[in-house]
This record gives structure tokens, sequence and C-alpha cells, in this order.
């Protein structure tokens, strides 16, 4: 029996296999969502000062830094983390969140984020079954939550990860994965094009930039990998979700009105439920509207 005709046989070991799965590219994204800005960062320095023509004067500049070295460490005592240490939740629970030599609090951030990828990558397997759907879901699960962390963190949705996404959209859609070429390629425009306007509106009438270059190219990307027709639901659940957060965080914490937040992971969560739920919420619309 193939591996093919295990998953399909046995949900079970399709969710466990996926959830798995899940754990281990989750831990793989805290380590993209801690490095990718910082090598674009020191990516940036050096093209500055390469046209400035000016030498790098800090010490480590010559120190290779990428995702794969140098090997991860306890940010407090520089303990190398061995592999036994890094097994999802798992290491977690058995250091009982605290490093092993030094015994500093290890963020819970990291068990979370793994969990939520297992997660939600399971609820991925549920709905598209064993199907090229599911893998092509999965991808585009995995880079929404990097993308979700990495603007969260910074207010940057990085080119390396929005470009391929929109590209690998529009490939899938040759095999009609989620939608038609047609539908892809106008959800792309659409997409971008929708939040440039809405940009440049915004700065004619008030004078500041609202949002980043980035989210256009993320919606563009959304665009072609759900349709165009499912734009106008991710827009409008994620000024619903941006809201509530935005409001939650106001009340909880006092944050600032003032204060700048980024429209990706607002966007990305609004994605994710259109992928699982958008053609019930969809028709559900219309039923109610009596269309």
């Amino acid at each position: 029996m193939s591996i093919i005709q295990a998953l399909e046989q046995s949900a079970l070991f399709l969710y466990l296999t996926v959830g798995i799965l899940g754990l281990l590219v989750g831990s793989f994204l805290n380590v993209v969502v801690y490095r990718l800005p910082i090598m674009l960062q020191q990516g940036w320095r050096q093209e500055c000062l390469s046209f400035l023509e000016q030498e790098d004067t800090e010490a480590n500049s010559t120190e290779i830094f990428n995702l794969s070295q140098p090997r991860s460490r306890c940010p407090s005592c520089s303990h190398p983390i061995s592999a036994g240490e890094n097994i999802p939740i798992l290491s977690y629970l058995v250091l009982k969140g605290r490093c092993k030599s030094c015994k500093a609090i290890i963020s819970a951030r990291y068990p979370i984020v793994e969990l939520t990828t297992a997660l939600l990558s399971i609820l991925v397997a549920i709905q598209f079954g064993v199907t090229l759907q599911t893998c092509a879901a999965l991808l585009f699960t995995w880079m929404l939550i990097c993308l979700t962390l990495i603007d969260f963190d910074t207010q940057l949705l990085p080119d390396n990860i929005t470009l391929p996404l929109l590209w690998f959209a529009l490939f899938i859609s040759l095999f009609n994965t989620f939608v038609l070429p047609e539908s892809a390629l106008i959800g792309a425009l659409a997409g971008y094009l929708s939040l440039w306007s809405v940009f440049w509106l915004f700065k004619i009438v008030t004078g500041k930039e609202g949002m980043g270059y980035g989210d256009f190219k993320l919606l563009a990307a959304i665009g072609a990998f759900l349709g165009w027709q499912m734009l106008p639901l991710v827009i409008m659940l994620s000024a619903f979700v941006g809201a509530a957060i935005g409001l939650t965080l106001i009340a909880v914490k006092g944050r600032d009105k003032s204060t700048p937040m980024p429209f990706g992971p607002y966007l990305s969560i609004a994605a994710f439920i259109a992928l699982i739920w958008g053609h019930e919420i969809n028709t559900a619309y219309l039923q109610f509207v009596g269309l």
C-alpha cells in the first residue's frame, strides 16, 4: 500500500501526518520570522554602503547570517540549542519553558506558532482531503502565517515571500486547482489596484501614507490564489477583523489610536477564512439578501 492510499483510506492517519508536518513547518517558520527581517536589514545596509562607497566598520559584518547559519542559540547565555532541545512543543514542555543552561524563560510564542500551524494545517486537510488542493492550500497557509508574524513584528511584508506567493498562485491556476487562470489573473490585478487606489486617495486627502506597498502585493497574491470573486469578502473580513482587534487592543492595553497598525495580518486572517469557508459565507449572504 502506498502512502497516498494510506492517507486516502484513513482520515486519522491523514490528520496526524499533516499535524506533525505542521508542527515541523511551524518550528521552521519561527526561524524565518526572526531571521528574514535581519537578513533584509543587513542587505539594505550593504547596498547603502556600496552606493556611498563606504566600508562596513561593524565587527560582526563578516559573520554569516542566513536561515541556516549561525546555529540557534539562547539569546540570554548563547547556549547552542541542540536537536533534542528543538523538538516542536515537546522540548518546550520538557524544559518547562526555560533554557537548559541558564534557565532563562523561553517565549511561549514558539510553541504557540508551532501548534497554530499544525491546527490550521489539519483544518486544511479536513476541508480538502487528499488532493492537490490540500498541498497548495498548505503552502498558502504557511506563507500567510509567516507574513502575519513578520508584519506584526516589523510592519514589513517581504517581497521574498509575497512575490513567490503571487507567482505560485498564478502557476497553480493553470491546473484549475482553485480557480481558472483568467480569474487568478483578474484577481491579482484587482487585488493590487484596489488597495493601491485606496492608498493614493488617502494620501491625496490627508497627505499621509495609510499602508505600504507590501499590502498591495499580498492582496494581489490572495486574489490570484482565491480568484477575484473572493476579493470583496476578503476586504470586508479584513476590515472587520482589523477593527475588532484594534478596538480590543485599545480597550485592554490602552493602545494609542494614532499608533500605526500592520494590515497584513488582517488580510492573512481574512484570506484563510475565505479559503476554508468563503463559498459558504458568500452563499449565505446571497440567500440573506434574496439573490
